[in-house]
């Protein structure tokens, strides 16, 4: 988790780990940077605004370095323009400060349990993109993605997607 104040951190600590096995939390981007090249979350919590960026800074970092974890942002300050641009990078949920546990948890449950609603990202790409760009696109994103999730295992990564690992390898031979 990325949270600047540290109360909110410590509750945060206490309410993620009744539902993790491990959690982390940092205050900055700078310390967010120095944490992910070696940590690999299934979920991530992140303010908005940081004392050295925002949580779009954040979210390029965690898209830069592996597999996408479910995201869920908290803020009491963010514009109807930044959660739009937000949900664009992956963030799954948000949640208003001040924040309550309960809702919290429902936004996780959100995040964990729901797959993104990729429809309005493609309806934006008409008139800039052919629908065989975008097709590569996505398939091009969720292959890669699926491989970092599966460490490399191309039968994982087959399952993740639910296609065959024979169709698996014909896209990415096909993407070389």
């Amino acid at each position: 988790m990325v949270e600047d104040n540290a109360r909110l951190r410590a509750m945060l600590t206490q309410v993620l780990g009744e539902r993790a096995a491990e959690v982390r939390g940092v205050a900055s981007v700078a310390e967010a940077a120095a944490m992910i090249p070696a940590w690999r979350p299934d979920a991530v919590v992140l303010d908005f605004k940081l004392p050295d960026g925002d949580a779009l800074d954040v979210l390029r970092l965690i898209a830069d370095s592996g597999p996408m974890p479910a995201v869920v942002a908290i803020s009491g300050t963010a514009e109807p323009g930044e959660t739009f641009r937000l949900a664009q990078l992956g963030v799954r949920a948000f949640v208003a400060k001040p924040l309550q546990a309960e809702a919290l948890q429902r936004a996780l449950d959100v995040a964990l349990d729901t797959a993104p609603d990729v429809v309005p990202l493609v309806r934006a790409a008409v008139g800039h993109a052919s629908i065989q760009e975008v097709e590569a696109t996505v398939r091009a994103a969720m292959v890669s993605e699926a491989l970092a999730r599966a460490h490399g295992s191309r039968k994982a990564a087959a399952r993740l997607l639910a296609v065959s690992r024979q169709f698996l390898q014909h896209v990415l031979k096909k993407n070389r």
